[in-house]
């Protein structure tokens, strides 16, 4: 991250100079504990865990006052399942079997809610046994499912989310998601969508967590460059399929108490069981500290494509289309799409500097919104960052390859309108 992409900001963090509640976390080692909602600000998140792509713990203090907090959990600490019956009870929902391996994740099939919850319930009551094996609902899109409901509010150091904000535009799909699952119920090892950040608060329950810092994935993959499915697993001791594991790095270990939330930095592969009934909210996001990451994750998607279907490139005359297509299905995105992606990004950025916001649409929960409340040099920062991977994506070969002529504006225009809004910002 160089300094002169972040010197466009350093008016709006002033408040660095005021304590940070810790020090880094150092990989391998120690976890920050952020106690206090009143003394810890953004600008201390941005600069002591989002940049460095450092992890931390945000108290229970931080979701006290949800509505799942106090509606979803009973007086002992347990999922209400006669609450969330009543609310979600017709709902369909994804929800994946952790004793069954289907290539390097769980197999996932959709239930009703009722359904689910008659387990669940079985499950406790047969010592957390069942013929039908451990399930585990993820990946809920209850947000958007039930946008009405009184479930969380998205904390301010988050709500720089650039995926929400760009996916919410398309309407087709977002990255918020609720899970629910018995003691016992975990998910295998993974980086997180596009290597994004996450973060994940525990409404009730208890989670472990298995940490490796960025990279050291590496030392993780089997002799045909496979990461495992499991990173405790007994194989991984053998060198002859994992010649490099112990030169890893032991896993950060988190274990998340009720009501906390779990920051996870961009890149970071982990490996999290639900050391009790556990029911937790997640989202994943991306936004200018880690767009970069996202970028050469794409680059490096599309290599692999292209490693993969080599052998036809000759006598495909759409080769690199089909490397794009394939990509897309593999990842959710291609290089035309990231291209939209930062297009309405910078849009609503500059919007935001060139005309304002009113105090009505202050009060409603926009991007625009959230862009607005952390500062118009925070939208400059964001810009800059959009800038910097906007001209790499223009120079890169496989993106001039395909047919640009649908994207509106050109990515020559795009860029010189977000330099000029950049410009005039800075005056």
């Amino acid at each position: 991250m160089d300094r002169a992409t972040f010197a466009c900001s350093t008016a709006f963090f002033r408040e660095h100079n005021s304590s940070s509640q810790g020090a880094f976390c150092l990989p391998g080692g120690h976890v920050d504990f952020i106690e206090k909602v009143e003394t810890f600000t953004y600008s201390d998140f941005f600069r002591d865990y989002l940049i460095p792509n450092h992890p931390c713990i945000f108290s229970a203090k931080f979701t006290e006052d949800w509505g799942s907090r106090r509606n979803w959990v009973t007086w002992d600490g347990k999922p209400n399942f006669d609450h969330l019956l009543q609310k979600f009870g017709e709902a369909l929902v994804p929800v994946a079997n952790c004793d069954v391996k289907e290539y390097n994740s769980n197999p996932k099939q959709q239930l009703p809610f009722k359904d689910y919850i008659k387990y669940w319930q079985e499950y406790i009551r047969n010592g957390y046994h069942s013929p039908r094996g451990c399930l585990y609902l993820k990946d809920w899109h209850l947000s958007r499912a039930f946008p009405a409901q009184d479930v969380y509010t998205t904390p301010v150091y988050f709500s720089s989310d650039w995926l929400n904000e760009y996916w919410d535009a398309t309407a087709v799909d977002d990255y918020r998601f609720v899970y629910m699952g018995p003691k016992g119920s975990w998910t295998p090892f993974h980086a997180d969508v596009f290597r994004s950040y996450s973060w994940s608060a525990n409404i009730c329950g208890r989670k472990k967590w298995l940490l490796y810092p960025a990279g050291q994935e590496e030392y993780l993959k089997d002799l045909h460059g496979n990461l495992p499915f499991d990173v405790t697993a007994p194989a991984l001791q053998d060198k002859s399929v994992y010649p490099r594991y112990h030169q890893s790095q032991p896993p950060v270990e988190i274990v998340q108490e009720a009501g906390e939330i779990v920051f996870i930095p961009s890149g970071w592969h982990h490996q999290v069981y639900n050391l009790e009934d556990t029911i937790s909210i997640n989202h994943n996001w991306v936004n200018g500290c880690n767009v970069a990451i996202m970028w050469c994750f794409l680059q490096d998607e599309l290599a692999a494509v292209q490693r993969e279907i080599k052998q036809w490139k000759d006598p495909m005359d759409d080769w690199h289309l089909q490397c794009q297509l394939i990509m897309k299905s593999c990842t959710g995105i291609d290089y035309k799409e990231f291209y939209n992606f930062l297009k309405v990004i910078a849009e609503n950025r500059i919007s935001i500097l060139e005309k304002g916001l009113d105090d009505e649409a202050l009060a409603k929960n926009t991007p625009q919104a959230a862009i607005s409340t952390l500062g118009m040099l925070h939208a400059v920062f964001d810009l800059k960052r959009t800038v910097k991977v906007l001209t790499s994506l223009s120079a890169n070969e496989d993106f001039k390859k395909l047919d640009l002529t649908s994207l509106s504006p050109p990515p020559e225009v795009l860029l010189h309108h977000l330099k000029a809004a950049i410009d005039t910002a800075l005056l």
